[in-house]
Order: structure tokens, then sequence, then C-alpha cells
């Protein structure tokens, strides 16, 4: 079942006769929609709308310094200008745009940022016949032009692979998610830094220990993140973790994959 920010976006992409949104400008669509966009210098703020009775403005940081999340701020905006009457004076962060925050408008706009800028139909046939690996994703966002993080995240609902998401904030680790028919058990390592082992806690040891993308593909012990059943060995399988790293805002989204894993279609 499709949230409500996904329904609202599909809605509004067959109301403006959208089939491919990299096809036409997010600033038209901005404007079409009867919002004014502009772009500014937001302290402590990456978007902002302001909205009166019949009129809104929507300000993006102008240094937001990547094409891709410059592009799903607009969306995630847009999102609250199409489904939130009352949001008045609003500012988002890098904090409210991240997909941890559930069940809440911050929610719904990600939600709706996510269907405008990927349709799950393009991002399935997108997909289709690519083995994963940290380059696919960059391909994809390179192909729906948007961050590399809301591609992770897409790519977990609706990839051709299973993987795993554990995201973490100033060397905590603050969520976990996994495929509901995954066979592994993530430990939960809430409100702990992350594990001795993890590509994740090299990172906070050291924020300048970045991989460059031909070795971003790290190669981990199942151990590390996941419980081991008695009969298990960390030699059975390989694990690998890819971490998309914030440094502004001191967070790491690791992406885990198990490379012998079924694929789900």
């Amino acid at each position: 079942m499709k949230s409500k920010g996904q329904v609202v976006a599909l809605r509004m992409l067959d109301e403006c006769g959208i089939d491919d949104p990299t096809s036409i400008p997010l600033e038209l669509i901005v404007a079409g929609r009867g919002a004014t966009l502009r772009f500014a210098e937001l302290k402590g703020g990456d978007g902002r709308i302001v909205r009166g009775s019949s009129k809104a403005i929507i300000t993006i940081n102008c240094d937001i310094e990547y094409e891709g999340k410059r592009r799903f701020t607009i969306a995630h905006e847009l999102g609250h200008y199409e489904m939130h009457d009352r949001l008045e004076h609003h500012y988002d962060s890098d904090n409210t745009l991240e997909y941890f925050k559930a069940g809440n408008q911050e929610s719904e706009a990600n939600d709706f940022a996510t269907e405008l800028l990927m349709p799950e139909a393009l991002f399935r046939k997108a997909c289709e016949g690519q083995k994963f690996s940290p380059d696919l994703l960059r391909s994809l966002a390179e192909r729906f032009q948007t961050s590399i993080t809301s591609v992770a995240y897409r790519f977990f609902e609706y990839g051709n692979h299973p993987i795993c998401l554990i995201y973490s904030l100033r060397g905590k680790v603050v969520f976990r998610k996994w495929p509901n028919d995954y066979p592994h058990f993530i430990i939960d390592y809430s409100r702990l830094p992350p594990p001795d082992g993890s590509v994740a806690q090299e990172y906070y040891e050291d924020p300048s220990n970045i991989y460059p993308k031909s070795q971003s593909k790290q190669q981990i012990w199942k151990s590390v993140w996941f419980r081991m059943n008695r009969d298990e060995h960390d030699q059975d399988t390989k694990f690998y973790e890819y971490c998309i790293t914030t440094p502004k805002y001191q967070t790491v989204l690791s992406v885990i994959w198990e490379e012998a894993t079924r694929r789900r279609w």
C-alpha cells in the first residue's frame, strides 16, 4: 500500500502529464503548481516554505553543494506545499530530510519527493539486469538526478537485491532497516557507537578516512553487524559495507549486503 506522499506525487505527475521527471526542470514544476521558488542563503537549514492564504514561497539554500541534494530538497518542499495546508513557516535541515523520520509531515514530504524524482516503475526498470554495487547506486543517482542517499533508500524498497541500511549520527547508531524476509538479524546498536570492524566505525575514528570510489565496496565479517547462529561461520558468505557520509552533519548511512544472497526477482 502506497503512502500518502507517494499517492499525492503520482497524482501530481499524472495531472501535469509527466512520464519522466528528469525531462522537465523542477523549477518549472514548482511554478506550474503555483508556488514561487527562490535560492538564497539559509542559516541552519536547506529549505524553507512560507505560505499565506493564496501564495507560497519556497526558498532553497544556495550553498547546497550537490545538485542531487538540491533537487531532493526542492521536491521535499514541494511535497509540503502540496500536502500540508497549515504549514505556514517551516525550515528543513539535513535532519528533517532523513528517512528515519517516520509518521509525520517530514516522512510524508520525503515519500513525496522520492516518488516524484524516482517513480517506482521507472526505478524498477533501471535496476533490471544490474548487479548491486556502490557504482550502481551512483549510476541511479545520476540517472534520476537526485542524492545517492535517497537512491539507497529507494533501492531498499524496489531494488533487485536485498540490502540493509544502518544510519548513524554523530558517532551513534540511530536506526536500522532490513527486508521483511531477510534471513539475518541485525544486532541492535541503537544509541551505541558502530561496532569494531565496521566501515562506519573506521570513519568516526578518523573522518579523513573516506574510501575512494574504486574502494568503496569494503568486505566485512558477518558478525560485525549480524547475530551469528551456532552453526554459522564468518567464512560462509561474503558481506560488504558501503558508507555514504555527510561530514557537515556527521552522519553515516551504512549500506550492507551479502553477495551470495538470492535476488528478489
